[in-house]
């Protein structure tokens, strides 16, 4: 039997997984390596902060997320030898493969940030790419009165390059409902060229900042 062998469970890894197991003949293994035990929808992050989604409804336990004919092995993964096709694990006997596909993703680093981590986190500087970062970013919103709100991309690349604009919108909505958005100025900061990550959509739709302020 052939084995493709997917690293990361993430949605692009289950996604993939699941696609890949109804397509192929039964004479391939599909199997996944993911050391968490839960899944988390990350896009479902981006609305939490503002009461639009809840953590029930983005956080699954891992096996019931991973169906029926998909291999999952809790590990983490160690090295991974292209020469061999094995992938070195942590604690555990390595896998083969016949054909690997990546989709671990990526990780925010706070720490590389100089002052980032200080007295302030979390507290009036926040991330929300993560599940703590997203609920300790809902309670510091709720207690927001007004103010400058700064979105900072910092740099790049991040985990998904147009949610910055989309939390500035919808942050816009937010403190509209609330009746605090003319005490609140909205700072979009980025290190590209345009507020929209694809030129045309720049060109073209970058006007909705200044009309919103």
């Amino acid at each position: 039997m052939k084995t493709i062998l997917i690293l990361g469970a993430g949605t692009a890894g289950t996604a993939i997984a699941h696609k890949l197991r109804r397509r192929l003949l039964n004479d391939w293994e599909v199997a996944v390596v993911d050391p968490s035990s839960t899944h988390l929808y990350q896009p479902g992050l981006l609305f939490l902060p503002f009461g639009d989604e809840t953590e029930e409804r983005i956080v699954r336990e891992r096996g019931s997320t991973l169906g029926k004919g998909i291999t999952w092995h809790k590990e983490t993964v160690k090295a991974v030898d292209t020469a061999s096709r094995r992938v070195e694990l942590e604690g555990a006997d390595a896998l083969s493969y016949d054909f690997l596909i990546i989709a671990s993703g990526t990780e925010i680093r706070p720490d590389m940030i100089d002052g980032m981590l200080g007295e302030g986190w979390r507290k009036n500087v926040f991330d929300f790419y993560t599940l703590q970062g997203a609920k300790a970013l809902q309670e510091g919103l709720a207690k927001f009165e007004g103010g400058r709100l700064v979105i900072n991309i910092v740099e790049m690349p991040i985990k998904c390059p147009v949610a910055p604009l989309e939390f500035a919108f919808l942050a816009d909505d937010y403190l509209t409902k609330r009746g605090i958005r003319d005490k609140t100025e909205l700072v979009y900061a980025t290190p590209l060229d345009g507020a929209f990550t694809k030129p045309l959509a720049s060109k073209t739709l970058g006007y909705l900042l200044e009309n919103k302020g």
